[in-house]
């Protein structure tokens, strides 16, 4: 597969590709994010992302498919408090070619509608590959750390944050609240001697910096963190009581009289061509660094353009990360294993001759899908070449030939029963390439079947229910589920709330198990009771359908306030038409919204899991502001600012804008050439505004 989707493709192939990419990613983003145990390198993850995004600017239909654009990490770990950003911590855009980073400029030119001429200068610092972390100061005194987590919530490290000696416990001048945003890190050199150190004790050496960082800052005692020598770099801050700085640069300045440590490496850049040139001088300079990085961070220098461009997704417009290329080494492929997903999808896995790829072992790689797999002409045995920029596992990027073994190896077949007929893996149902009425062409990606009896998909499925953002059933994590529906005792979500009411029918009650006793058993059953109320967006996103995640789920209770009006446009005749005009959410998702809603089977289980559980209106964003909950539509041009700024204010204002109008729209914004939107607002009697108008209002006036 091309890293980017050829124009004749099919939409029917990009829309199952996006689909399965979506998934894919947002499991690397929970190993890498909660577990620090990622399962795929660097320069694989950012491949992801990357096709992800070309078929999305292939097929604008896919634009807005998935929450994987507005995700960031994953839900914060168990063992730490859990503490809610006061401003979110959000990721970055990433860019890997040198012309990239002119059509960055250019971008943010278009949105702010700069012109080519007009100055622009940029910020340029190395990208640190370590563990993000807030740091909050209030009266110059450290009063909270936390991880980033998803990105809206973190986990609480603070006792281990003050153990770092980089890291100052009182600020000199800063405003009164002051959160410092940065990176926790490892020089080389201390990792280097902290592994000698445990191989001559006898002891398990670690595998990099990044994932030693991580585990050192999530000790439940300090005093372990206290041992290893990590340092911090601010780079950023959160919430602030009082404006500190009017650019980018002169905050970094700032931070460091504060007293906090900066890196020296930043740079005012005031052209492209400047900004290349800091990023290949950090590049050849990279390996005498002493610390691991894996690019360089561009960032709007000027704070009130930075306010202006607002974000987008899951990362800001004024800001993108230029990647480093990857390393590439050579190594056997060893076998191919086939996994099976929560929807079923069978995805190939590379099992490798352990190779050391700058330091690190490795010894998987995901192959995608067969039509990968044939493309590359991969088979057991061969020689491939393998590249890395990260972490732990590889990307495979070809086969070389001329090392295949004599005789040569049969192509690899996914499995299949004795007549041929491909099969699951898990629970032998047939796998099926789902064919496009439209186009006849099949999709990219195998499924089975056995949606009802196969284990693979079941037990997923529920641990998706139970997860973070989901139900977030305390305790009751995957070996929990695992074992639940291994004894019989959960088939589908509504069994987990039945769990005390069937304790000890046909079967020993759980406290007489081996591992529980009367109090964990009690705690469990308690958990699972305080989660017996949950909010919209989380009940959507738990169900499970195919293109609903987090931020799609945010769109539909947001457009739809509560479940029971949800419920009756997702079962109505014409629910998908319904659905697709929503915001955001398009005919890809409404068609999986209304194909779930339509499976009586699917209904069943709903109506069980009802009995057991009440489902609330989302928390509202921004509901103070009188345009908080509204539904905006723009039209015509504006002329203080582009549209998709206008957009964002809006959406920052908790509004839903909307590219239609209707009897459920609130507000026209219409500029000059203003059409048939506008005669359509009047007709149906919805209040018309212009852009002065629009401005006082988003001001609060």
């Amino acid at each position: 597969m091309s890293k980017t989707p050829h124009p004749a493709e099919t939409l029917a192939k990009a829309r199952a590709e996006h689909a399965r990419l979506g998934a894919e990613i947002a499991e690397h983003d929970r190993r890498y994010f909660q577990e620090d145990a990622p399962t795929v390198s660097d320069a694989e993850y950012d491949d992801l992302r990357r096709r992800y995004q070309a078929l999305e600017a292939t097929f604008p239909e896919l634009a807005d498919a998935e929450s994987l654009s507005r995700k960031v990490g994953a839900a914060p770990a168990e063992k730490f408090a859990k503490v809610r950003h006061a401003v979110p911590m959000l990721s970055l855009g990433n860019i890997f070619a040198d012309a990239e980073v002119e059509e960055f400029c250019a971008r943010v030119r278009r949105f702010l509608g700069l012109a080519n001429d007009a100055p622009l200068a940029m910020t340029a610092e190395p990208k640190i590959d370590g563990l993000s972390c807030n740091i909050r100061y209030e009266d110059g005194g450290l009063v909270q750390a936390t991880t980033r987590g998803d990105g809206y919530e973190g986990e609480d490290v603070t006792a281990n944050i003050r153990t770092i000696d980089a890291i100052p416990n009182r600020l000199s001048g800063a405003p009164k609240i002051f959160e410092a945003r940065g990176e926790v890190y490892m020089r080389h050199a201390d990792f280097q001697a902290l592994n000698t150190r445990q191989a001559e004790a006898g002891k398990p050496t670690f595998a990099n910096p990044r994932n030693f960082t991580a585990g050192s800052l999530r000790q439940l005692d300090p005093r372990i963190t206290a041992s290893r020598p990590l340092k911090f770099f601010a780079y950023a801050w959160g919430e602030v009581s009082a404006p500190f700085a009017t650019t980018q640069f002169g905050a970094i300045e700032a931070m460091r009289r504060f007293g906090l440590p900066a890196n020296p490496l930043t740079k005012l850049c005031r052209s492209a061509e400047e900004m290349l040139a800091h990023y290949h001088a950090i590049e050849a300079e990279r390996a005498n660094l002493g610390y691991d990085i894996d690019g360089v961070v561009y960032k709007v220098d000027d704070l009130a353009l930075q306010q202006r461009l607002g974000f987008i997704s899951r990362s800001p417009r004024w800001a993108t990360a230029h990647k480093f290329p990857a390393e590439r080494v050579m190594t056997v492929l060893e076998a191919i294993q086939i996994n099976v997903g929560r929807t079923g999808a069978l995805t190939p896995l590379a099992k490798l001759k352990p190779v050391t790829v700058g330091g690190v072992v490795v010894s998987n790689a995901t192959l995608h899908n067969e039509d990968e797999i044939a493309r590359k002409d991969v088979r057991v045995g061969d020689t491939v070449v393998v590249q890395r920029a990260g972490d732990v596992i590889p990307q495979v990027v070809g086969v070389v030939l001329d090392k295949r073994p004599q005789p040569w190896p049969d192509p690899f077949v996914f499995p299949q029963d004795e007549r041929g007929n491909f099969i699951c893996p898990v629970c032998g149902s047939a796998a099926l390439r789902e064919i496009d009425e439209k186009t006849g062409e099949a999709d990219v990606v195998r499924r089975c079947t056995g949606h009802l009896v196969c284990p693979a998909q079941a037990v997923e499925g529920l641990k998706h229910f139970a997860s973070r953002n989901a139900f977030d059933i305390e305790g009751f994590g995957d070996k929990l589920i695992e074992l639940f529906f291994k004894e019989g005792l959960i088939r589908t979500p509504a069994d987990i709330f039945t769990l005390r009411a069937r304790d000890g029918q046909g079967r020993p009650p759980l406290r007489d198990w081996e591992g529980f006793g009367e109090t964990s058993a009690k705690n469990l059953f308690d958990a699972i009771d305080t989660r017996r109320t949950i909010a919209l967006n989380r009940f959507l996103f738990a169900l499970g359908v195919r293109h609903v995640g987090e931020t799609n789920a945010r769109r539909l209770a947001r457009h739809y306030g509560d479940w029971e009006t949800f419920r009756v446009a997702a079962r109505a005749p014409d629910a998908a038409q319904e659905l697709a005009a929503v915001e955001g959410i398009g005919p890809v998702v409404a068609e999986a919204v209304a194909d779930f809603f339509a499976e009586p089977r699917n209904e069943d289980a709903l109506d069980a899991l009802l009995k057991e559980v009440t489902v609330e209106p989302m928390e509202a964003v921004a509901a103070g502001h009188p345009l908080a909950g509204k539904t905006i539509v723009f039209t015509g041009s504006l002329e203080r600012m582009t549209r998709d700024e206008a957009k964002a204010m809006a959406e920052r204002l908790g509004a839903k804008v909307s590219g239609s109008i209707s009897g459920k729209t609130d507000l026209v914004v219409a500029g000059p050439g203003a059409g048939s939107k506008l005669t359509k607002a009047r007709e149906l009697g919805v209040e018309t505004i212009d852009e002065e108008e629009w401005l006082k209002r988003s001001a609060g006036v």
